[in-house]
């Protein structure tokens, strides 16, 4: 079974489902890391549990954002492979 052609480019399936595991990792990565960071602060000052709802709030938002721009950027290169658009793009 072969997931890559011979001129080195990924194929659609392969190419779909490393977008798949990007933006997942990227929710699940922020959302950890603004946890861990809130969790530490509040450790270090003193301020349980403010900053770490504060920076898990902060880190849902960012990981969905993020997601946000993939899907975004997914878009518009499935609009440049299919030549443009319809009616009203601007193009």
């Amino acid at each position: 079974m072969m997931f890559f052609p011979k001129q080195g480019k990924p194929s659609g399936a392969m190419e779909m489902l490393s977008t798949a595991g990007t933006i997942g990792l990227q929710l699940v990565c922020s959302t950890f890391i603004g946890l861990a960071m809130g969790y530490f602060l509040d450790k270090w000052l003193g301020t349980s549990p403010w900053l770490l709802v504060i920076f898990l709030l902060l880190g849902i938002t960012a990981g969905f954002r993020d997601v946000f721009l993939e899907a975004r950027r997914i878009q518009r290169k499935d609009e440049e492979d299919q030549g443009g658009g319809g009616p009203g793009s601007g193009k």
